[in-house]
């Protein structure tokens, strides 16, 4: 089976694309996709990875679903393209950039700039169908994308995990603490946010504090 993503994730990956789960799944993708408006568009499915190959991640941001309206989903969590307006999680996220480092709130949502810098802006599912959030959940993509995570962890030293809200703190147990920096928070939602424990974290200061004191250059969040 012939997947078109990056060619060292492609590798790393190797195990999970000969698995029946994965077949099952491509199938799953296939028939949603030629039945439904479905996003993000399809070349963009393995985004987070194409632009950014495993030798090179240095943070990992975990999101949870792709944006289902027209338009929005980019394949990089939380990222929306130019001109397009941004949905309020990330409005929270920009301000808390604002806040912790002096940052003027940015004209545009698209975060290819971050990826580009090493950021695996990464969702635990990849695809969904439109209008319908958690549609192509529980299908398959959590394992892919968990095999991801656990490979980030073993063969990488001193990456940063930043994961927001109940979920992607769900995967702070396959992370060893004693070889990467975990942040947790949480959610930048503004049902959660606005009930304390969003605004004021720090988390993007804290990361760049940790790439730094590795020799590693800070992140232009």
């Amino acid at each position: 089976m012939d997947v078109k993503i990056e060619p060292s994730w492609k590798l790393q990956l190797a195990a999970e694309f000969e698995q029946p789960y994965f077949a099952n799944l491509v199938r799953m993708v296939k028939e949603e996709y030629a039945t439904h408006k479905c996003y993000p568009p399809g070349k963009l499915i393995f985004n987070a990875f194409n632009l950014c190959p495993f030798d090179k991640v240095r943070v990992v941001i975990i999101g949870q679903d792709p944006y289902h309206e027209p338009g929005q989903a980019m394949g990089l969590s939380f990222s929306v393209p130019d001109g397009v307006e941004m949905p309020p999680s990330l409005i929270n996220i920009f301000r808390e950039i604002s806040s912790d480092l002096g940052i003027p709130m940015p004209v545009s949502g698209n975060l290819t700039r971050w990826a580009n810098q090493g950021v695996l802006l990464l969702n635990a599912t990849l695809t969904v169908r439109e209008h319908a959030a958690g549609s192509h959940q529980r299908k398959g993509w959590e394992i892919f994308t968990d095999a991801a995570i656990r490979a980030l962890n073993r063969g990488r030293e001193h990456l940063v995990f930043i994961l927001w809200g109940g979920y992607a703190r769900s995967k702070a147990s396959y992370i060893d603490r004693t070889r990467h920096l975990v942040l947790q928070s949480v959610h930048p939602s503004p049902l959660s946010a606005n009930r304390g424990g969003w605004f004021g974290n720090h988390h993007f200061s804290q990361a760049n504090a940790y790439l730094q004191a590795h020799g590693s250059a800070p992140i232009e969040w």
